[in-house]
């Protein structure tokens, strides 16, 4: 069970060629392990448990159990790498044609630098403060877009550059760190990777790939962490193109996943394509510089997961991963994760006997005495804290009509999130959330603008359908309760009332 406060208004609406490294055959057996979503593509999540089982076998047994296709991934690799050099070249031709125009740049302290249309880089400005300020910076913002630091300007901006140790930097070269990751993933396995994002709780990367019915371990985290190692030794530089979706599609012809994905895209978006070393890949990026800023990088565990979160789609393997640029960094990491793992919740709570979960009800929590009492201590304390705050306590049904959520648009967009069966050949649905009963509850009578703000403290039991592999101790769970909403009126709203 999971209580949390909540307030919120309802429905009631990134040019040279290079030799490329030769394939080498790893070990082909995996594990991956659970922790935007690429920005140009919509995420899967995690899925069933795909956790090693057994003592692990000698390479050389692994190896036997498959073999990777070289001449596929040579063939898809260096035809990647063909197309991406011809249109970079065009488009190189095209911005000499177009650019050297004087443009005036702006940055944060009001200082004006000079520069050339579509020659001149973020990369060039940071160079003119300093060196040593140019090492550091990860990634730029041109007016409010975020741009990569070797990307040409194109006309008059105001220009910001940030480092690690903001979030614009430190998302960015989390994103970069994935694509290592991709590279990794691929040159090791020959997998068709799918997505590989930063991730949304904001610490490290993960990328989902197909691997057919492979299944990897953590046993072979260091074969991947060890090509993740060559990739930052050779620096590779991010580079970006922007492509046609009929350039996009011919690209990743051999991969469904970036296909499907291409095709999905609004008719008037810009697709771009990155390449680092070997890998060239469909991303909106922006990218870090090259891979050498790339200090310290580790993979931390693996998982299952479905193609855009669907069950009925194809079932890939997740690796997560963390990295920095310094080693000193990534080992307070790994040493926090160490004594977080002392601390887990899950452990306290079967050893201090206030709760446990049973797979014959999976996601639901068991609150023994003990952990009752804490329970009721906290439902006491919100109780408080929404009297002092104007709320009323209400109580609302479990179970509504399907009609209510085709109302909502819960229907539509969260059905398969939700528990649905039929009573008496009608659809009903458990409520994944407190909103529209609350909503029924405001419409039940004539309402006076002078009842506003209408605010209501609802404790009632909450179920969604979360996905068996996504489930983590109390903090991702089927069944909980959280419980307020207010009804105001809309310009109070927008004014920040809330």
């Amino acid at each position: 069970m999971q209580v949390c406060l909540r307030r919120g208004l309802s429905l009631v609406r990134q040019h040279t060629s290079r030799v490329l490294p030769p394939l080498s055959l790893h070990p082909t057996r995996f594990f991956l392990h659970q922790s935007a979503s690429d920005p140009m593509g919509e995420g899967s999540v995690p899925g069933k448990d795909a956790k090693g089982k057994g003592k692990a076998k000698h390479p050389a047994q692994a190896s036997a159990l498959v073999a990777r296709d070289d001449s596929y991934l040579e063939a898809v690799t260096h035809k990647r790498i063909r197309l991406f050099e011809e249109i970079q070249a065009r488009q190189a031709v095209e911005r000499l044609n177009i650019g050297g125009e004087v443009i005036k740049i702006t940055l944060p302290d009001g200082a004006i630098k000079e520069g050339k249309k579509w020659i001149t880089t973020p990369m060039d400005i940071a160079k003119e403060i300093s060196s040593g300020f140019a090492a550091s910076c990860l990634i730029a913002q041109v007016d409010e877009t975020l741009w990569d630091m070797g990307r040409p300007l194109e006309g008059d901006c105001k220009l910001q550059m940030f480092k690690f140790d903001t979030n614009e930097g430190r998302d960015t070269f989390w994103h970069s760190s994935a694509h290592i990751l991709g590279e990794s993933l691929e040159r090791a396995y020959g997998c068709k990777l799918c997505i590989g994002p930063c991730t949304t709780r904001g610490e490290g990367f993960y990328y989902d790939a197909y691997y057919n019915e492979l299944t990897l371990n953590e046993e072979h985290f260091g074969v991947i962490e060890n090509q993740a190692k060559k990739a930052v030794a050779e620096k590779q530089p991010f580079e970006r193109i922007e492509v046609s979706r009929a350039e996009a599609l011919e690209m990743f012809a051999e991969n469904k996943f970036k296909v499907e994905i291409i095709n999905e895209l609004p008719e008037d978006k810009t697709i771009t394509v990155y390449r680092c070393g070997p890998l060239v890949d469909l991303c909106r990026g922006p990218h870090i510089p090259n891979t050498s800023f790339v200090k310290a990088f580790a993979c931390l565990k693996a998982s299952s997961s479905y193609w855009r979160g669907k069950a009925d789609r194809e079932s890939l393997q997740r690796v997560y991963g963390i990295s920095f640029p310094d080693s000193r960094r990534l080992t307070e990491y790994k040493h926090f994760l160490e004594e977080a793992k002392k601390r887990d919740h899950r452990i306290l709570g079967k050893s201090q006997e206030l709760f446990f979960f049973h797979e014959l009800s999976p996601g639901s929590c068991f609150f023994l005495p003990h952990g009752a009492r804490i329970y009721n201590k906290l439902m006491n304390f919100m109780r408080k804290q929404y009297r002092d705050r104007g709320y009323q306590e209400v109580l609302s049904p479990n179970i509504y009509n399907m009609q209510l959520w085709e109302t909502s648009g819960h229907a539509a967009n969260y059905k398969e999130n939700m528990f649905v069966f039929e009573i008496e050949k009608q659809e009903f649905g458990l409520k994944p959330m407190n909103c529209p009963g609350h909503c029924l509850m405001f419409a039940n009578r004539v309402r006076s603008y002078r009842e506003l703000p209408l605010r209501m403290a609802d404790f009632g039991v909450l179920h969604r359908n979360e996905l068996s592999g996504a489930l983590t101790g109390l903090t991702r769970v089927r069944r909980f309760q959280q419980a307020s909403l207010l009804f105001c009126e809309l310009f109070v709203f927008m004014s920040g009332y809330i």
